[in-house]
C-alpha cells in the first residue's frame, strides 16, 4: 500500500511538472494555470525610481510595484517579482520567465508585434536632463554631442530615427546610464520625462531642459503574444481599478513625495484605460 501511495505521488508530481513544462513550452501560462500554481510572476525594474526600485531594506517599491501587488491580491495568488532591464523585457515574456511585464513599458507598434499590450495606466513622453552649466533645451543642441540612453528604450529608437547626428552612448541598465551622466561621460541623458523629472529633483546640478519630446505615448502592462486569457483579465482589472480611482491612489502613495504638492497627477495617470 505504501509503495502504491509513493508511486501515485510520483506520478502526480510528474503530471504537474509536465503541465508546467508544457505551459512554458508555449511561452506563457494561461490565467487558469497561474491560478492553479498559486503564484504570478511579474517583471519589474529594480533601479528606476520612483516607478520600480529596491529600497534600503531590500524591498521592491514604486508605482509599478504598487500595481503588481494589487494584481496578485485580486487574483488571489502570491506575487513573485523578477527584476528586468529595458533590453530584456520582451525576451523574458517570450521565454516564459515572467507572466506580465510592468516595467515602464511604453507601447509602440513595433513592440506590439512581439508582445500583447493591455490597456494603458500612464502617459509619457521623452525628456532630456543635462548639467545646469551646459543645459540642453532643444534636441538640435545635441547634434555632434553624446547623449546617454538605456538600450531597448524608446529614447534609443527615437534619436536613432530622428537625430542621426547625435552620438548615442548606450547602457544596459538605468543605474549605469545615470552613473555615466554623473561621471560626465555624456552631455545629457534621455528617457521617459516622468523619470528624468524625478531624477533631477533628487540630483542638484541637473535640470530637465526638455520636458516633452516626441509623441505622447502610454505605459501599458504586457503579456506574451497570444496569452488571451491573461490579457482579458488584466484589461477587466484595469477598468475595475479605474472605477475606484486606484491609479490616483497609487500616485499619491508612490509618486507625490517625489513630484511635490503642486504637481498635476492627471498629467501622468490614466484611469480605467481611458486617455482623456
Amino acid at each position: 500500500m505504501k509503495r502504491f501511495v509513493k508511486i501515485l505521488s510520483v506520478a502526480l508530481a510528474l503530471i504537474l511538472a509536465l503541465s508546467v513544462a508544457s505551459a512554458f513550452a508555449e511561452g506563457y501560462r494561461t490565467l487558469d494555470e497561474i491560478k492553479q500554481s498559486g503564484k504570478i510572476i511579474i517583471g519589474l525594474f529594480s533601479d528606476k525610481k520612483p516607478f520600480g526600485y529596491v529600497d534600503e531594506y531590500g524591498e521592491y517599491q514604486g508605482y509599478d510595484v504598487y500595481l503588481a501587488r494589487r494584481l496578485a491580491a485580486d487574483l488571489g495568488v502570491e506575487l513573485e517579482i523578477v527584476s528586468v532591464d529595458a533590453p530584456n523585457r520582451i525576451e523574458f515574456l517570450q521565454s516564459g520567465k515572467v507572466d506580465i511585464v510592468l516595467a515602464n513599458f511604453t507601447y509602440t507598434e513595433d513592440r506590439a508585434t512581439q508582445v500583447d499590450f493591455a490597456l494603458p495606466y500612464m502617459k509619457v513622453a521623452l525628456g532630456v536632463v543635462s548639467p545646469d552649466g551646459a543645459l540642453i533645451t532643444e534636441a538640435e543642441q545635441l547634434n555632434g554631442k553624446t547623449l546617454i540612453v538605456s538600450k531597448g528604450t524608446t529614447a534609443e529608437t527615437f534619436f536613432e530615427a530622428n537625430y542621426p547626428e547625435v552620438k548615442l552612448a548606450k547602457y544596459d541598465s538605468y543605474t549605469e546610464a545615470y552613473i555615466a551622466l554623473l561621471d560626465g561621460r555624456g552631455d545629457a541623458l534621455s528617457t521617459d520625462n516622468t523619470e528624468v523629472l524625478a531624477w533631477a529633483i533628487e540630483n542638484p546640478g541637473f535640470t530637465v531642459g526638455i520636458e516633452s519630446l516626441g509623441s505622447l505615448d502610454t505605459i501599458n502592462p504586457a503579456v506574451t503574444k497570444g496569452n488571451e486569457t491573461l490579457l482579458a483579465w488584466i484589461n477587466e482589472e484595469i477598468v475595475a481599478l479605474g472605477a475606484e480611482n486606484f491609479f490616483h491612489a497609487d500616485y499619491e502613495a508612490t509618486l507625490r513625495e517625489t513630484y511635490g504638492a503642486n504637481a498635476d497627477a492627471d498629467s501622468l495617470v490614466v484611469e480605467g484605460g481611458v486617455i482623456e
